[in-house]
């Protein structure tokens, strides 16, 4: 099975790479080329009053990874929530999601996890773009940069005994991953990530065959009238779920029946508005419950 996200080639030659290590770009500018022009009434701005919210550097062993990050203003350990973009990078509505869970009182962070692969911002076909960086992101790649991500926060103001992730889409999937991988993450959120797939060198396990390795509890967040990810997949998760270790009975997954793939993506036109809210807020309750 395609990757339900699978739809973008660059514009720009790749990445430099250097004996130090890979030259990254830096976190968008506005909303994504690729993903269409955005509907302006539905997109969410939200301000950064008594925030400290901007571009920072994650440090990785072969350099650096940018991102982006808004937190309380003087604020120490806080609890931190890992932000993974959809295929289109840590562009206008990642950086604003950030800001969000920030004036909720975390320390909000999205890498750029497409930067040794390309720059997602400059693509403006979503076939290119999966062609040429999305579809060469390897899991393991992705698992090391979460990992000097949740680093990197618990030495700038998180605290690292209060670790969550959540992600859309492509780090939708990447949530469960990760949740199967660090024993000391304490909750995710996955609003509507990939569950099933045929394993590849750069995806050698599936969501699905990966639940029993879970060390976190899960909130899904899944569209009815996905047409990416069928509902027997989900209906499949659901039994694994239940099968599955302690933090496997604790996940639950949530169908919002009429609510296509992208519902929360709020500057985009499969926006649905009651979905995502009611959605958002059970994902707040999902973090506090579980202890951030």
């Amino acid at each position: 099975m395609k990757d339900q996200d699978a739809q973008f080639d660059s514009l720009l030659p790749p990445l430099r790479l250097d004996r130090r290590g890979f030259i990254a770009t830096s976190v968008a500018a506005g909303f994504s080329l690729a993903a269409g022009q955005a509907v302006a009434q539905t997109a969410i701005s939200t301000n950064a009053d008594g925030l400290t919210a901007g571009k920072v550097d994650i440090p990785a062993p072969d350099g650096k990874i940018p991102a982006y990050r808004a937190a309380p203003q003087g604020k120490k350990g806080l609890p931190t929530l890992i932000v993974v973009s959809e295929i289109f990078g840590v562009h206008e509505y990642i950086q604003d999601v950030c800001r969000r869970l920030a004036h909720q009182g975390y320390l909000a962070v999205a890498p750029e996890l497409f930067a040794r692969q390309g720059d997602p911002s400059k693509y403006t076909e979503i076939p290119k773009l999966q062609a040429e960086v999305i579809g060469k992101v390897p899991d393991a790649q992705v698992r090391g940069d979460l990992d000097a991500t949740a680093a990197w926060a618990a030495a700038n103001g998180g605290d690292a005994d209060k670790l969550g992730i959540l992600g859309f889409c492509w780090g939708g999937r990447q949530v469960w991953l990760y949740a199967a991988h660090n024993p000391k993450l304490k909750a995710g959120a996955a609003w509507y990530g990939q569950l099933a797939g045929e394993p590849s060198d750069l995806k050698p396990k599936s969501v699905l065959s990966l639940v029993n390795e879970l060390k976190a509890p899960v909130l899904g967040a899944y569209g009815g009238k996905d047409a990416g990810i069928p509902q027997a997949d989900v209906d499949r998760m659901r039994v694994a779920l239940a099968q599955g270790p302690a933090a496997a009975k604790a996940s639950r997954i949530d169908v919002y029946p009429d609510a296509p793939h992208a519902f929360h993506a709020d500057y985009r036109p499969s926006y649905r508005k009651a979905e995502a809210e009611q959605a958002w807020t059970r994902m707040l309750d999902w973090f506090k419950q579980n202890g951030l």
